[in-house]
């Protein structure tokens, strides 16, 4: 989708606008996989819960991936009760919605062996399995690294070589972030096969963090799940969020002002880091499709907010926008709109969802939201 169609498309700004077609081409490859493997794949619902999406996504997907009793609620919601798979595992499990939890998730992958022992015995009619940690460390940064040191994320694999506990029926591991191979996957692999060996499983979740759309040669993949399924008669789930919709969505927006700071032409948008938080939290300076990198011309682009830090970047052009032109932060589908938050008073973007042949605003923020999370009153 190129900008100029978004703007001809999409009449409000600051807006969120996912790419139906893109999130449906994202899932091919992994649809591929499973017609080679007869795996199954879970969406991760974290990186974009949108209830349209989950729709989209449904008809395509074995089930869904949550971290809390809300997501699971919600993909309930979409799902039915049509015996697809909800997939929990998150560090924080409170012990009040734990009977809630085991009667809308097919499978519980407890996060550490103390919550198991505490808690699998409270409800029952769900697939009890473990988050592992396999001490393995593939990203360069800490902050995406689920194996860092002194981990929250999954039991130490060093705690399960005596065996694991009776009535665990799968295990789970997270390794990677964004990977754009599978060499990864491999290693990890090849670290559990000893416990793998030694237990009798139903289930293996390989995890998320793998962009499938991005990786053209799946034959390892291919040939590791084969070797799990002939080996262990496991049946295996993964888990993509970002590789479903990261690639899918953009954010619209404005340019409110524009003037010159200590030499360098600053330009204020209608939208803000806080629409984006990961641009804030990781210093990340997400891809503006205006930008021309060979430009003569920079400059810095900031939110509309009075925190000092809510800038985008310093971005080329061969013409620097005017007030009131439109531009396009894309590759903003994961960790965006699900982190965004209110600052200062400013409205949410509104959401659009955008195929080749229509647009259709999804929501749209209001006053009347605003005022429903700062009073005790709904009216």
């Amino acid at each position: 989708m190129t900008p100029a169609e978004l703007k001809r498309q999409i009449p409000s700004s600051p807006a969120f606008v996912l790419d139906e077609g893109q999130v449906l081409a994202n899932l091919q490859p992994l649809i591929a996989l499973r017609q080679a493997t007869g795996c199954k794949i879970l969406y991760s619902m974290k990186a974009l819960p949108l209830a349209f999406l989950l729709e989209l996504l449904s008809g395509g997907v074995d089930g869904i991936s949550v971290s809390s009793l809300f997501e699971a609620r919600l993909a309930k919601e979409v799902l039915g009760v049509n015996g697809r798979s909800i997939h929990l595992t998150t560090p924080g499990i409170r012990p009040d919605e734990f009977p809630e939890l085991s009667k809308l998730c097919s499978h519980i992958s407890f996060n550490s062996l103390s919550q198991y022992q505490r808690l699998h015995g409270l409800a029952d009619g769900y697939s009890k399995g473990l988050r592992v940690n396999p001490k393995l460390s593939f990203a360069n940064d800490q902050r995406y690294d689920p194996c860092r040191p002194h981990s929250k994320l999954g039991a130490d694999i060093e705690l399960l070589q005596t065996g694991l506990p009776a009535g665990i029926e799968g295990l789970h591991f997270h390794t990677v972030f964004a990977c754009l191979d599978f060499a990864p996957l491999q290693q990890t692999l090849e670290k559990l096969l000893p416990i793998l060996k030694r237990s009798q499983l139903k289930w293996l979740n390989l995890g998320g963090g793998y962009l499938y759309h991005d990786i053209a040669n799946q034959a390892q993949i291919v040939e590791l799940i084969n070797r799990l399924k002939a080996e262990f008669g496991v049946d295996v789930y993964v888990e993509p969020g970002k590789g479903m919709v990261g690639n899918a969505g953009y954010l619209l927006t404005t340019v409110l002002d524009r003037f010159v700071s200590d030499g360098k032409e600053v330009l204020v948008l209608d939208t803000s880091v806080n629409h984006h938080p990961e641009v804030f939290e990781y210093q990340m300076k997400p891809r503006l499709r205006e930008e021309d990198s060979a430009g003569e011309q920079s400059a810095i682009l900031a939110g509309s907010t009075c925190l000092a830090g809510d800038v985008f970047g310093e971005y080329r052009f061969d013409r620097i926008p005017e007030v009131g032109e439109r531009l396009v932060f894309a590759d903003v589908g994961a960790y965006s709109l699900i982190k965004a938050n209110r600052f200062n008073g400013y409205k949410l973007p509104d959401v659009y969802g955008v195929d080749p042949a229509r647009w259709v605003l999804q929501k749209r923020d209001s006053y009347a939201d605003y005022r429903r999370q700062w009073t005790n009153s709904e009216d």
